[in-house]
Parts: C-alpha cells; structure tokens; sequence
C-alpha cells in the first residue's frame, strides 16, 4: 500500500555568498557591538570619502597657482571677525584655502599610507613565504637581515631610503618621483613584521597534512605557498596592515614635516603641517591646527580600527 509512496527528498542547503558569510560571522557580531569602533570606521570611511571626493567638496584646487591670490593671504577662519568666505578654515601664507588643502593633502597621505602598505606587505609576505617554506640557509639569512633592521626605528631607515634614493635620482624630483620615492622608504620600513608573521605561520602550516597532499601529487612549491599556505596566514597579515596604514600616514607626514617629503606645491598633511609651524607663534594658529586635527583623528580612526580587528581575529577571545 505504501509501496508508490517515496519520501520527499530533503531540500538542499542553497551556498551563501561571501557576503552573507561574513554578516553571519562572529567578525561582523564583534562589530556591531563595539560603539567606539563603528564610530572610527564612520570616521576613516568620511576622511576617505572626502579625499576621494577632493575635486567636488572643495572650494579651491590649491595645486593651481591661478586660483591663488596673495591678498587672501593668513585670512583666519570664518567664524572670526576678519574671515572671509569661502575660506571656512581660513587661508595660509599663500592664499591658499585652508580646508581645500587638507582635503588634497588627505588625497595624498592616504595614497602613500596605501601604496607604503601595499609594498612593504607584498615584500614581507613573499619573504616570509619563501624563509618559512624553503628553511636552512635561505631562512637563516632573511631573519638576520630583518633582525638588524628591528634596530633601527622605522623613520631613520625611511630617512635613510629617501636620502639615498634622492642623492642616486638627483636632487631636482618632480612630484609623483617623490611621491614613490616615499612610497618606497616607507614600504622598505615596514616589512619585516610581514615576514617574521608570515614564516612563523608557514612553519607550522607546512607540516601538516594538506601540504604533505600537495606535494605527493607533485605541485611545485611556488603554487603550494601562494595557493594553499597563503591564504591560512592572511588573518594576521590583515591585522598588520591595518595598524601600519595608521604608521605608514605618519612616517610620511614625518618626513614632510622634516622636508624630505611631498614639497608644497602638492603638500601632504605633513606638509601643511611644516608650513604652519612656520606661522604658529605669529598668531596664525589656523594653519597648522587644522591640518593636525585631521592628520590626529585619522590615524586616531585607523588605530582603534585595527585594534578592534586585533581582537576580532583572535580566537583566544572569542
């Protein structure tokens, strides 16, 4: 009687997308959580906004010698009595409009924050690969170059860098040659944590059995370390990054505000930073208070944002 009667098959689990995984996550729980850090996430998301948006929100292009006049010159800000619009912020020795030139120097800070990270991880990690996986004298001598670098603070050897670099280039760079030779000090400052993370994980990954697997079915090692080991290291590589993104933006603004940095004519915040020193004791305050509030709360956002991510990524608290 119940011989035509089959069961129903039971319905198949759809696969969720990467997005929905990562809402479900206990990432994305441990951040909705945390007030303080929705807060810096709101704050760097705005900075990054409004650096990208540079050419839109401000009122002047402060890297165009035609929009400045040297009559608005040290005009304080507007809310004073000698303020004058559209200067909210107030104007430099230039003329130049205070709020128009943090939003471009955000534009430039960020890129070599970026890119400083970019390529100080993408060195880091492909030699902590390479130490970790391959061992012996290969490991030996990586280690023993990154531990003489540890001794050094990282903005003596981006000073180092860039004194070198520039006295090989010659002294007379355009912008974007500073640019990257910033971008290259930086990165050449930050890798050894890449690598010294990096290789301790692969040492312990390689020993498994997933490793063992892919050697036996004769995968070369380039695709072994790029394909199968890389991606179980990223989650402390990620946390890395993003507290040296916070490092990278103030080594730069480091070197501007020393003058081995971005020059003025396409000034970062270290830049304008320098530039305002110049004028704090005269009483124009403006010129280098802006541009500090917004270097301190960027790299302030960036900080709790990766201490959070820190935390978030580390299963011991969880």
């Amino acid at each position: 009687m119940a011989e035509g009667i089959q069961a129903a098959p039971a319905p198949q689990a759809q696969p969720t997308s990467w997005a929905g995984r990562f809402f479900d996550s206990d990432v994305w729980a441990s951040f909705k959580r945390s007030k303080l850090t929705m807060a810096a996430a709101f704050l760097t998301a705005v900075f990054m906004a409004a650096a990208v948006l540079a050419g839109v929100l401000s009122p002047q292009d402060p890297f165009d010698p035609a929009q400045l006049e040297l009559m608005n010159s040290r005009l304080p800000p507007l809310w004073n009595a000698e303020g004058q619009a559209p200067f909210m912020l107030g104007t430099d020795e230039q003329g130049r409009d205070i709020l128009s030139a943090i939003l471009y120097g955000l534009r430039i800070s960020l890129a070599v924050g970026f890119l400083g990270v970019a390529f100080s991880a993408t060195l880091g990690i492909a030699l902590g690969l390479i130490a970790g996986y391959v061992g012996g004298t290969v490991d030996a001598f990586i280690m023993r170059v990154a531990d003489v670098q540890l001794t050094f603070p990282a903005i003596l050897i981006a000073l180092l860098v860039d004194g070198v670099v520039k006295a090989v280039l010659g002294g007379q760079l355009d912008e974007m040659m500073t640019l990257s030779v910033l971008v290259f000090s930086i990165g050449l400052s930050f890798w050894v944590q890449y690598a010294r993370t990096v290789r301790g994980s692969v040492m312990v990954e390689k020993n498994k059995d997933y490793i063992a697997a892919a050697r036996l079915i004769g995968l070369p090692a380039p695709v072994i370390m790029f394909r199968h080991v890389l991606p179980n290291v990223l989650g402390p590589v990620l946390v890395i990054a993003t507290i040296n993104l916070a490092l990278a933006i103030i080594t730069e603004a480091t070197l501007s505000f020393l003058g081995t940095g971005m020059p003025e004519t396409m000034p970062s915040l270290g830049t304008l930073i320098r530039i305002g020193n110049n004028y704090l004791f005269s009483g124009e305050w403006w010129i280098v208070a802006f541009p500090g509030i917004a270097l301190a709360l960027l790299v302030l956002a960036i900080n709790l944002l990766g201490d959070w991510l820190r935390d978030a990524l580390n299963p011991r608290l969880r």
